[in-house]
């Protein structure tokens, strides 16, 4: 089961009390701040769950699985995730 921005704003609500507005206003800014600094090229480390990096890939030679035509895909930069040792054992039971 994916768990939702909805499902996250609800669980916000149930554990402060706050008004489902207030709740979405802070899922919001939280969101906010995340892609802002990922977007600056900063690192985002949440203590006990992880740490987000944006990594920069290089220009390289692709196919197209639809036609089999062979392109070439743009150098770019993507979000890595690695997870927490407590995350993980958590996950790992």
């Amino acid at each position: 089961m994916t768990l939702t921005k909805n499902e996250i704003i609800e669980a916000i609500i149930k554990e402060t009390g706050y008004p489902k507005r207030r709740g979405g206003e802070i899922m919001e800014t939280l969101l906010e701040i995340i892609k802002e600094d990922l977007g600056s090229g900063n690192d985002l480390l949440i203590s006990g769950f992880g740490k987000f990096s944006v990594k920069a890939k290089d220009e390289r030679r692709g196919r197209n699985p639809a036609t089999g035509e062979d392109l070439t895909l743009r150098s770019r930069r993507v979000v890595a995730f690695q997870c927490s040792a407590k995350l993980r054992e958590k996950i790992n039971g």
